[in-house]
């Protein structure tokens, strides 16, 4: 323990590690329990990629709120009300309206279309091969980006409960291992239906677990917001930044501008990013492929509405979460911001604060159940959209036995575990909620156009597509490299080196409109595919009415294979 914990400031060290270490090992072991459990029914590639189909709406509506209340939701919105106040919650505002888009356009179309993968969708009336080796490209890369901020939440969370100094990357990196481990475990033995159950059991936990708190922090103000927020303006004048100037806070964290309003780069960043919060949700792989774990459409319309009314509830619990941090926490946003973890452990911060170490224990077990759920969903999917996508149907062309393909899918597993956990390290000091926009911001450039035009344009080609996924892909990819994010300055993920030569940390404003006018461009400068009028017609008919969708299921007698990897 000397080396995990060496140099950490006393006012940091807080809890048991002991009691931590207990509380997660116990919720690791229950969810172990569940998954060999249900795994048990795993029988078919159905059952593996899809769950069998098997979940209710209600269901499948715990299960994507599980899924999308990501590290993000508890420990990056929180840290980043706390720090920024207003600012901060618009990542809740984007992150909820969000999923009306899902609901509105692709929700009920995508699970009558589609059998496992978006790739499925997207190659529907186009050339096979070509469009799902982009469409799987583009999982594998939105998945990434979207794992390195599940990371560095499972970084930031231990980093703190364990007592490691941000400078001990080391011992942060093998803590993240350690999350990397049993995201592979959960997904080899428990496939989809696995991976569900655990999201379901940490969707409860976390809706629970920040109900307390909520409750717990309004009722030390007798319930009254306003003297909640006034306590946070008072005991949070200004705050010393990373680079070493004084940011005046005070009543500014009740207002807009804090983050997003010093110039007029600044409000145009925030521009960018409401527009990636907004469009991204609808195309993120693994909560795609969640609709496709229901019965029919109609489970996947209840399925939407569920995690509307869940997501929306618990992001009014991250603003009392934030301002409480910002109010309770002995030195507020500056203790915040320098603790091990950064901003990211506000809500565990606030936790002890309020229920000492058996609260924090817990609270951090719901957290590090959060991260451990998330990762699991976007593993899956990852190595899902290989196996199926590239490896069964470009590289066999359509030839792949069952049980080969649901193995290459668990290899893939592993790879993409190694990789998440490398990358994690070298994003591990940053906001999570901040990571986890990057990754909307490229899911809205590469997937959600070529989603949209799939279903809704007649005219729509095999060349518009790849325009549109490879250059939303690319674009969205190359900005985030050369934006602040990456470098140019204390914040940025490589502090020592300054190639930012675009000016926004989001690239949304940008990518997500060069990917739509990039899929029109290539599909009238394209041939036209042949029969492509004719699948049109049936993707329409089968989109918007049903009729013929229960085609797309897997036959019930691939057995899968008994070797694990």
């Amino acid at each position: 323990m000397s080396l995990l914990a060496q140099e950490v400031p006393a006012q940091d060290q807080i809890g048991s590690p002991i009691i931590n270490i207990s509380v997660f090992a116990a919720f690791v072991l229950v969810t172990l329990v569940v998954v060999f459990r249900v795994s048990r029914g795993n029988r078919t590639a159905s059952d593996y990629y899809a769950a069998g189909r098997s979940f209710t709406g209600p269901q499948n509506g715990v299960a994507i709120a599980g899924d999308y209340l990501s590290a993000a939701s508890f420990l990056g919105i929180a840290g980043a009300i706390a720090v920024n106040g207003y600012d901060g919650f618009l990542y809740s505002i984007g992150f909820l309206v969000a999923w009306l888009v899902a609901l509105l356009l692709v929700a009920e179309l995508l699970r009558n279309t589609g059998k496992f993968t978006m790739g499925d969708v997207l190659s529907f009336r186009m050339r096979q091969r070509p469009v799902r080796a982009a469409a799987a490209t583009s999982t594998l890369v939105v998945s990434f980006f979207y794992l390195l901020a599940q990371m560095a939440g499972a970084g930031a969370l231990i980093a703190l409960l364990l007592q490691i100094p941000n400078s001990n990357t080391l011992g942060q990196g093998i803590v993240i291992a350690v999350v990397g481990l049993l995201m592979i475990v959960y997904v080899l033995v428990g496939g989809m239906k696995g991976t569900t159950w655990v999201q379901i059991i940490k969707a409860g936990l976390l809706l629970v677990g920040a109900a307390t708190i909520t409750t717990w922090v309004l009722g030390r103000y007798a319930f009254d917001l306003s003297a909640l927020l006034g306590d946070a303006v008072a005991a949070n004048p200004s705050m010393e930044t990373k680079s070493g100037t004084v940011k005046e806070l005070g009543e500014r964290l009740l207002i807009p501008g804090l983050q997003y309003g010093a110039s007029d780069l600044a409000k145009i960043d925030f521009l960018s990013l409401g527009l990636a919060l907004v469009l991204g949700t609808a195309g993120l792989p693994h909560i795609l492929m969640r609709f496709y774990t229901v019965p029919n459409a109609k489970e996947a319309r209840r399925s939407v509405v569920w995690a509307i009314w869940l997501i929306g509830i618990f992001y009014l619990f991250s603003l009392v979460l934030g301002y409480g941090a910002a109010a309770l926490v002995p030195g507020g946003a500056q203790r915040i911001s320098t603790a091990p973890g950064g901003t990211n452990s506000a809500a565990p911060l606030l936790a002890y604060q309020l229920g000492g170490e058996l609260l924090l224990g817990i609270i951090s077990a719901i957290a590090f159940a959060t991260i451990l759920a998330v990762v699991a969903g976007l593993t899956i999917t990852a190595s899902a959209s290989f196996a199926h996508d590239v490896y069964a149907n470009v590289i066999k062309r359509g030839t792949a036995k069952p049980d080969a393909e649901v193995r290459v899918a668990r290899r893939t597993a592993v790879l993409v575990g190694v990789v998440a956990v490398a990358a994690g390290i070298l994003a591990r000091n940053q906001n999570v909620a901040f990571l986890v926009a990057l990754a909307f911001a490229v899911a809205a450039s590469a997937n959600l156009p070529t989603l949209l035009y799939s279903l809704f344009w007649k005219r729509f080609n095999t060349m518009g597509a790849l325009c549109s996924i490879y250059g939303g892909l690319g674009t969205s990819v190359v900005l985030i490299v050369l934006s602040p994010a990456v470098s140019g300055g204390p914040s940025a993920m490589i502090p020592t080196a300054d190639f930012a030569v675009f000016p926004l940390a989001n690239p949304g404003l940008v990518s997500i409109p060069a990917s739509f006018l990039l899929g029109v461009l290539g599909t009238f400068l394209g041939r036209k595919d042949e029969h492509a009028a004719a699948r049109h017609a049936e993707m329409e008919v089968r989109a918007l009415t049903g009729a013929g969708s229960e085609k797309a299921a897997a036959p019930k007698t691939m057995p899968l294979p008994k070797i694990m990897v």
